[in-house]
């Protein structure tokens, strides 16, 4: 993943009002699980995208790795100045702006895509304004990665103590909420070389190359599965979950009632 501040595309006015407790004794809202391995990644952005702005249902998604490599800059990311860009091509590594904010991260078959789509009325009791949010994922996550290190969201990225792991990037309009993240089970320190040290960096990062900043998930977690078990595992303490498949989950995005943009876009090199 890449070093960049994640930042997070949101509507709404001052934070405040909720906190960001877990309903408690109050039956579960459902949510619809996606589990996918190896899907193309601009294709799923798209589906994630569609999912947020069509339907009302609350969704997670599970990706277990991206089948071929593709660096992914956020909707204000530019090229210039984060892409290597000839390496890039030499690479054949194609390029994807998403829909929402954040960093400029590198994926392939040893990334882990998670993203949680709610329904702000049925979700967790939590301000529906950035840091708000951010700060109940780590809440949520804490027992998946608590156990295995010294975890904790620092700015906007997971780390185990200063290093990264996970990169994070959300959408909070004035009903729903997305937050999506890219963790590293493993990388490939050739395609790291895809990115440019970013212009804008955490301060936690401190000018540290790619290597010195990140982490692989690998070296702490037992094994790829038992990570995305404790995953399910959690979604289990906050929700109802029901497992949908790839066809009904773009059946649902082709019913659902809404704006049916499309800001995910492959970008030429």
């Amino acid at each position: 993943a890449g070093g960049g501040r994640t930042e997070a595309v949101s509507q709404g006015g001052e934070e405040g009002g909720k906190g960001q407790r877990r309903r408690g004794s109050m039956a579960k809202s459902p949510i619809s699980v996606l589990k996918l391995s190896r899907h193309c990644v601009f294709d799923l952005l798209r589906l994630e995208e569609a999912l947020l702005r069509t339907t009302r249902r609350t969704w997670c998604i599970i990706n277990d790795g991206v089948p071929d490599p593709a660096v992914v800059m956020g909707i204000s990311g530019k090229k210039e100045n984060l892409v290597n860009v000839e390496e890039t091509k030499r690479q054949g590594v194609k390029l994807i702006k998403r829909f929402t904010g954040g960093g400029t991260v590198v994926l392939d078959h040893n990334s882990i895509l998670v993203s949680l789509i709610c329904e702000a009325k049925h979700g967790p009791e939590v301000s529906l304004f950035p840091r708000p949010l951010m700060k109940w994922t780590e809440t949520f996550y804490q027992p998946v990665f608590g156990p295995h290190g010294e975890f904790r969201l620092s700015e906007t990225d997971y780390t185990f103590g200063e290093r990264k792991f996970g990169g994070n990037a959300q959408y909070i309009s004035k009903s729903r909420w997305l937050h999506h993240t890219s963790f590293l089970w493993d990388y490939d320190s050739e395609k790291m070389r895809c990115l440019k040290h970013p212009p804008k960096e955490p301060v936690y990062r401190e000018k540290r190359s790619h290597e010195d900043f990140i982490l692989r998930l690998s070296e702490t977690m037992p094994s790829r599965g038992a990570f995305l078990d404790s995953v399910q595992d959690q979604l289990r303490e906050y929700f109802d979950p029901h497992t949908v498949t790839l066809e009904q989950a773009r059946s649902a995005a082709d019913r659902g009632k809404g704006p049916a943009l499309k800001s995910t876009k492959l970008i030429d090199l």
